[in-house]
């Protein structure tokens, strides 16, 4: 499934009679540019033609071009010739894949995903916070024919989403209200939350449960069951998810997946050196 994205718009730097950027700009707007068109790939599994490519960036297809064979030569991207569309390269996942390295406790995660993925019957999901956004580092498929529909290194507000509504109930009003500010709360679906006030009613929710759901307000479709991993000083150090289509995932069915993903997490909390938080601590 294909995601509604903005449209990127980059500014056009001044140029001489050739096109190419001044000098006097330092590459720095060919760097931004580049950026631009590896982050704009990885958003579609599908790939872009060159010139649905230019046409997202809000470049000439002369930019495009001049830096797709680049990254190209780099290996960041890579040309499918049968389709003629551009993807992600290997180079690009390389050092990518440096971020979830960095948060080293990815690799003993994997037998809690695991384990809440055989106890669910659902996706499980690890992410992280960065930049107050949720990035999904890794995750254990259903076995299910259907599947969840996001991907690992996916990338979404922290409102609109499970993991990020969970991370969201450990922070302090006055920490949530700052990412609201600089983010907003954007309507992803019909069923997202954009009104503070319904927000930390639900976080009020999550807080007296021990975990957070995510009904269609990032995906139609998809349901999300979330609780936080906690690290030594009983701060939110990433969280974990079950997530599946609204066809398995049913009302009936979310305070047993919830259950289980609150204790999946908290053994989780204990494996990594990880303390919970005093529940009487207002």
């Amino acid at each position: 499934m294909k995601k509604n994205v903005i449209r990127r718009r980059l500014v056009e730097p001044k140029s001489g009679a050739d096109g190419d950027p001044d000098p006097r700009d330092g590459g720095v707007q060919s760097v931004d540019r580049a950026l631009a068109i590896i982050e704009t790939l990885a958003e579609d599994d599908e790939g872009y033609r060159l010139s649905d490519l230019a046409i997202r960036t809000g470049l000439s297809t002369s930019t495009v071009h001049r830096l797709l064979t680049t990254l190209e030569h780099r290996r960041f991207v890579q040309f499918d010739r049968d389709q003629s569309k551009w993807h992600v390269g290997a180079r690009a996942f390389m050092v990518g894949a440096t971020f979830a390295r960095h948060r080293n406790f990815t690799a003993q995660a994997i037998p809690y995903l695991r384990k809440l993925r055989d106890l669910t019957r659902e996706t499980a999901n690890l992410a992280v916070v960065d930049d107050e956004f949720i990035i999904v580092l890794t995750r254990m498929e259903s076995r299910e024919i259907m599947r969840s529909l996001t991907k690992v290194g996916g990338r979404v507000s922290m409102v609109a989403s499970g993991v990020g509504k969970a991370v969201l109930a450990a922070y302090s009003d006055e920490d949530v209200s700052a990412i609201i500010r600089h983010h907003g709360m954007p309507r992803l679906t019909e069923k997202s939350i954009v009104r503070p006030g319904d927000l930390f009613k639900e976080l009020q929710t999550i807080r007296r449960r021990g975990y957070a759901v995510d009904d269609e307000e990032a995906q139609i479709g998809l349901r999300c069951v979330a609780a936080v991993v906690y690290d030594h000083h009983a701060e939110p150090l990433a969280a974990i998810s079950a997530s599946g289509m609204t066809s398995r995932v049913t009302n009936e069915r979310l305070p047993g997946i919830g259950r289980i993903v609150r204790e999946v997490a908290a053994e989780l909390t204990a494996a990594l050196g990880g303390a919970m938080p005093d529940p009487h601590q207002s």
